[in-house]
């Protein structure tokens, strides 16, 4: 199973990690600038974006790749 891309808060900015590294991808100056690269690599790997926010608290989550429990329709 793929691991998941973190976009978390830290003191010089924004970081992108994959889950269980234990240094992140890449520091960038803006939210918004940091969740876009989670979202590519976590696209690219078929796994889980995760946007922490400020507070700690789960903002927002993609995933990417085969959906065992997608709904029928």
């Amino acid at each position: 199973m793929a691991k998941n891309y973190w976009t978390t808060k830290r003191g010089d900015g924004w970081a992108v990690k994959k889950e269980g590294a234990s240094r992140a991808s890449s520091v960038h100056s803006t939210q918004a600038d940091a969740w876009s690269e989670t979202r590519r690599l976590a696209r690219g790997a078929q796994s889980e974006a995760l946007l922490q926010g400020a507070d700690g608290k789960i903002r927002s989550r993609n995933s990417y790749g085969s959906d065992p429990s997608s709904p029928k329709g």
